[in-house]
């Protein structure tokens, strides 16, 4: 069963794993995120990539952000609706261009 978490929620507790890293240099990512997900009720994986997409909107990492990847995936379907369209649209010229080719009666 898949759980929604708020955006508040999900900053709040990239909040707490960005402190508790800058509060002990010798604590590793990995070792944060088990020792806080359990506390806040969530998946070690889930505090995990809220973390890295933080790094990507701060600019620490590269990488899309939600809303550049919602933008990739709502063009790739515009453009494959597109050649759809443009596959209709040379199978009709050929037939209307087949019929401008037959003789008259």
């Amino acid at each position: 069963m898949v759980k929604r978490y708020s955006q508040e929620f999900k900053d709040w507790a990239v909040r707490i794993l960005v402190d508790r890293l800058a509060d002990d240099g010798s604590c590793s990512q990995w070792q944060a995120v088990r020792e806080i997900a359990p506390k806040l009720g969530v998946a070690n994986e889930s505090l995990r990539r809220w973390y890295e997409q933080h790094l990507v909107v701060t600019g620490e990492r590269q990488g899309f952000t939600r809303e550049e990847h919602e933008e990739v995936k709502r063009l790739k379907r515009e453009n494959a609706e597109l050649r759809r369209a443009n596959e209709i649209l040379k199978t009709a010229s050929a037939f209307f261009a087949a019929e401008l080719d037959r003789p008259a009666r």
